[in-house]
């Protein structure tokens, strides 16, 4: 509607601003508002319509973004109240990418405490609520993104994740999450507040998009990947074009549960539902075909990578430790290189439960019930490591509800720079399963 002129850049700002308005008080996604910059850019989208020019692919599209990305003059808090009066001086390069194809922005959505929690609350913005039951949670650390999308307060989204902060929100609110393969996509303009914007990429963690179908993921990696300026004089990318076009053209890989990371009867059980889609669909299908390690090594070899980011300076990883863990990545990375010469794609879960309630004390000692078994809270970083710990891509797409009426989403893992092709399998399943649905009451 917006690219063939049905509706105006303004009128479609006001009535996300509407929205926001109506619902955003009850689920506290948006966190920081920026209605008059984006009424603004709207309108000036709107002139240059009339005057026949093209600001890009998303011109006047009017999105939300997380709030750990900076945007120049807005905070940038990570949800840590010492850093509340950090404003950005400039735009990450994300942001930059989409106002260079015309979008504009409406605020920024909810995180919790330095990004490390599957639950998305903080003392400075308080708590995000899931839409499809008050009190769960919407996942983190991208939870306030998936919200508004799940919600229709937002058109797109962009996240990070370095231990499934795009996946897990995804599979909680029922949308598209995308982990593009490492270092495809620039994290400059996304670090800590007080950590000067680097062109350095960090280790394991990436950003980027979730929307409301596989289509629109595609074309937001279409905007956002591509080298920084230290690489941009040396190298360009050229992301291999998806392995298939149809299901019965797919090699699929079914890996519905672990006994590192047990999951729900209901989530695995989803995974194999999908498998027998897929397999009368002309698909090739296999619940044993595994990369060639044994799976303990790659969450040993995760796990402290994982702490040594996530504890920052008061981390202990000695870089002589790291050079150990990253040659064993470098195995893990061929064996993972060899498997997808026969297969195109796993499909696994991302958490072990779907949506859980809310629980606020306790931190990493907290423990997650998983059909009826108290499990460790922190075991379900499991699965977001299979494909972070190789710098693989991996794409989250919803399979409709369970029977207690909670989303449950997909992951699909692909080879390394196969990002069309899991974003591709997305979009198939869609058509074969259905796609996104909204939350009762968020319709429209």
């Amino acid at each position: 509607m917006l690219r063939d002129g049905r509706i105006g850049s303004e009128e479609l700002t006001r009535l996300f601003i509407a929205r926001i308005e109506e619902h955003d008080d009850e689920l506290n996604a948006i966190v920081v508002r920026d209605f008059d910059r984006a009424l603004d850019a709207a309108r000036a989208a709107d002139a240059a319509r009339a005057r026949g020019e093209s600001l890009g692919r998303l011109h006047g599209l009017p999105m939300t973004i997380k709030e750990s990305y900076d945007i120049a003059g807005l905070p940038t808090t990570w949800g840590d109240p010492a850093a509340k009066d950090n404003r950005a001086q400039r735009d990450a390069v994300v942001v930059e990418r989409f106002k260079g194809a015309g979008a504009h922005f409406l605020g920024k959505t909810n995180v919790p405490l330095n990004l490390a929690d599957f639950q998305t609350f903080n003392a400075i913005h308080g708590t995000t609520h899931n839409p499809w039951r008050r009190g769960h949670t919407p996942g983190g650390s991208s939870g306030g993104s998936a919200v508004a999308l799940a919600t229709g307060m937002t058109a797109l989204e962009s996240g990070s994740d370095i231990g499934g902060s795009i996946r897990n929100p995804a599979h909680f609110c029922g949308v598209y999450g995308h982990k593009p393969t490492l270092g495809i996509v620039p994290t400059r303009g996304h670090q800590p507040p007080g950590v000067p914007q680097s062109a350095q990429d960090p280790d394991l963690a990436v950003v980027g998009p979730l929307a409301r179908s596989a289509e629109d993921l595609a074309l937001a990696m279409e905007i956002l990947a591509g080298p920084d300026v230290l690489e941009a004089p040396g190298w360009k990318l050229e992301l291999p074009p998806p392995r298939a076009t149809s299901l019965a053209d797919l090699r699929v890989a079914l890996w519905p549960d672990d006994p590192l990371a047990p999951v729900s009867e209901q989530i695995a059980g989803r995974i194999r539902e999908v498998g027998e889609r897929l397999a009368a669909a002309g698909a090739t299908v296999s619940d044993t075909a595994r990369p060639a390690f044994p799976t303990s090594l790659s969450h040993q070899t995760y796990l402290p990578l994982l702490d040594g980011m996530m504890a920052g300076p008061e981390g202990e990883l000695k870089y002589f430790d790291w050079m150990g863990l990253h040659g064993r990545r470098g195995f893990l990375r061929e064996q993972w290189r060899q498997f997808f010469e026969q297969w195109d794609v796993v499909l696994c879960p991302i958490s072990t439960t779907t949506a859980f309630p809310q629980d606020e004390e306790g931190g990493f000692e907290r423990t997650l019930r998983v059909d009826g078994d108290e499990r460790p809270y922190f075991e379900q970083v499991f699965w977001a490591g299979l494909a972070t710990v190789a710098y693989l891509p991996a794409t989250v797409f919803p399979t409709g509800l369970s029977e207690d009426g909670l989303p449950i989403g997909v992951q699909a893992i692909g080879p390394a720079y196969g990002d069309r092709t899991t974003i591709e399998v997305a979009r198939l399943m869609a058509q074969e399963i259905g796609g996104f649905q909204a939350p009762p009451g968020y319709g429209g």
